[in-house]
């Protein structure tokens, strides 16, 4: 999935993309490298953003739900991010850090952490439902729940994800009954939505060995020890990080001994989706953990 640095960038793809296909016309070509003022990550093909408005409606990410997220705070909070080094000129921002896949590794490759914003489209399933609730936190409007199976789940949305934009309408301001009440006037089909991935946010690739165990402990889902020389250590799960997916299942809400049934259903092959705890904490904090609970009674929209 194709990730920008902005709202805006992704707009002006768009309209770029429209008047190259109306035009019959090759794709535009981009230079290599991406402009001082643009994050380093995220464009698509591996080219620069076309030049877009100089005033973004949503800035490079620095707070998350109201969260400041400062090199300062990161430093204090999470030391084991740290940033890029970033060519003379450029801004030095969140988008420029990069996540250690383990505490000591030197050869495995660093995952670089992101803001981006990506384009999803969703449609309704039979009984008129996306299978998504809405939260409104700080001017922001975040995913607080996505039901298993569901057009939401499918196109990928996830919990703590920020939805920027519904049908071209921003709800920066809008209430969780706004919002709502926009996805329920939706068509069927095609619903677009401009969607900010969650801070920090990293999958990881783990085994299962003979016995079926890939190597990590948890309580209340967050991870608290890691098995020497096992998959979850050699591949770089690290401690004090809060599960958030496992195989694309949300695990968010669930008893660890759900977690563990997730983990014991699946393939060899696991795929655990993790967040520093200090950011879910703060997380779980703005949704309320009510919200879960009124949930289980509650239909996603």
């Amino acid at each position: 999935m194709s990730l920008y640095p902005s709202l805006e960038d992704m707009k002006v793809d768009a309209m770029a993309r429209a008047q190259v296909s109306q035009h019959q016309a090759q794709p535009p070509s981009y230079p290599h490298s991406l402009p001082p003022s643009a994050p380093s990550y995220g464009y698509p093909h591996g080219g620069a953003a076309p030049s877009a408005p100089s005033t973004h409606m949503y800035p490079a990410l620095s707070d998350y739900m109201g969260l400041e997220l400062s090199s300062d705070v990161i430093a204090m909070n999470m030391p084991e991010y740290q940033l890029q080094p970033v060519q003379p000129g450029a801004v030095t921002a969140v988008s420029n850090m990069i996540a250690p896949l383990s505490s000591q590794s030197t050869t495995l490759a660093k995952a670089t952490v992101t803001g981006a914003i990506r384009p999803v489209v969703l449609c309704k399933d039979k009984d008129g439902k996306c299978g998504v609730r809405l939260h409104s936190v700080n001017n922001g409007v975040f995913v607080c729940y996505v039901a298993a199976n569901s057009p939401a789940a499918l196109a990928g949305l996830r919990f703590g994800d920020q939805i920027l934009e519904i049908n071209n309408v921003a709800l920066a301001g809008m209430t969780m009954d706004q919002c709502h009440a926009l996805l329920k006037k939706s068509p069927a089909n095609g619903i677009s939505m401009a969607v900010r991935d969650r801070p920090f946010e990293r999958t990881i690739t783990l085994h299962k060995d003979s016995l079926g165990h890939v190597g990590f402990q948890f309580k209340d889902g967050k991870i608290v020890g890691l098995v020497k020389d096992s998959s979850a250590a050699r591949n770089g799960l690290l401690t004090d990080h809060q599960i958030l997916e496992i195989n694309t299942v949300n695990v968010v809400g669930m008893k660890d001994k759900e977690i563990s049934r997730v983990i014991e259903a699946s393939p060899s092959v696991v795929n655990i989706t993790i967040i520093p705890y200090y950011i879910y904490q703060h997380m779980i904090s703005k949704m309320s953990s009510s919200l879960f609970k009124e949930l289980d009674r509650t239909p996603a929209v």
